[in-house]
């Protein structure tokens, strides 16, 4: 698989878009910034919401949503790479973002839900009913792990609820292709997880010993990040320490393994006429690469 790389001396590139103008829209996490990715490889600043944006994804308004998990990494720099580690004690939380793309603009959707403050979201997915699944990362000192959570959001700010809780570092999120499952990876387990849903946001699932449905987990070890839904049905999920994109087929017992030149490999997208050019964030060593892949991706609700 060749591999080209549209852009480097990004500060840990994340939540890749890809725009009908072929250009991609990343988050720069260390830098508190999103920045457009030009075909030719020319990087544009779009906003500086400041924290530490994390997910990206376009609405039904055409405004990019943004998962800020406020700053919630220690970033340190190793052996040439940067590298995330604890949450420092300054973090106060983090928040969902509305940002204009043409301005540039930033304003705070939603940080706190039911009075509980948002601790650090990380990823979103929108669905053709115009809300968004959103997962909340949790924290970790050297001390102890905060729970992390999954979400259902409305674009326009009327509604916010948390669908799970008690998640071990839930990270990626995206939906199948009849809309009718929710996937989230989960960082520290290195599993991915499947939701059946009964309605948008509504979860189908019986209460048990489990909170969903595990797909599957990497065969040694790795941490999940954030994952993209393939056309037909494959979930690619961001792989860490691994380094690469490890696919599962839900409902099966295939899996495959993409190894990528980055031992923090944290999302993938597609883009192309036939969404079959993939997009990848190679983080610790700043870098968005492009690849053609094996299938398309996933017709995402909403683009710009």
């Amino acid at each position: 698989m060749q591999i080209r790389e549209l852009a480097s001396g990004l500060r840990f590139p994340e939540g890749p878009v890809a725009m009908a103008d072929g250009s991609v829209v990343v988050v720069e996490m260390a830098e508190g910034r999103i920045t457009r990715v030009r075909p030719d490889g020319r990087t544009q600043i779009v906003a500086t919401p400041g924290g530490g944006p994390n997910g990206l994804a376009v609405g039904p308004d055409g405004a990019l949503y943004v998962c800020n998990n406020g700053g919630n990494f220690t970033m340190r720099e190793q052996n040439g790479m940067l590298i995330p580690g604890h949450t420092p004690p300054e973090h106060k939380g983090g928040r969902i973002e509305r940002v204009d793309i043409a301005t540039g603009k930033v304003e705070t959707l939603y940080a706190d839900c039911g009075g509980e403050r948002l601790i650090a979201p990380n990823d979103l997915v929108f669905d053709a009913a115009g809300g968004f699944w959103f997962t909340d990362h949790g924290s970790t000192t050297d001390r102890h792990r905060l729970h992390g959570a999954l979400y259902y959001a409305r674009a326009d700010g009327s509604k916010i609820a948390r669908v799970l809780h008690q998640l071990t570092s839930p990270n990626g999120v995206g939906l199948s292709p009849d809309g009718r499952h929710v996937y989230y990876a989960e960082t520290l387990t290195a599993r991915l997880w499947e939701l059946p849903l009964a309605a948008p946001g509504v979860s189908a699932m019986p209460p048990g010993f489990v909170p969903a449905n595990c797909i599957g987990a990497f065969p040694g070890l790795a941490y999940f990040d954030s994952l993209g839904v393939q056309e037909d049905g494959g979930v690619c999920v961001a792989t860490i320490l691994a380094g690469g994109i490890s696919t599962f087929w839900p409902g099966t017992d295939r899996f495959e393994h993409t190894a990528l030149p980055d031992l923090v490999v944290t999302n993938i997208c597609w883009g192309g006429r036939e969404r079959k050019t993939a997009f990848v964030t190679l983080s610790a060593t700043g870098r968005l690469a492009a690849m053609e892949w094996r299938a398309p991706g996933l017709r995402l609700a909403y683009n710009a």
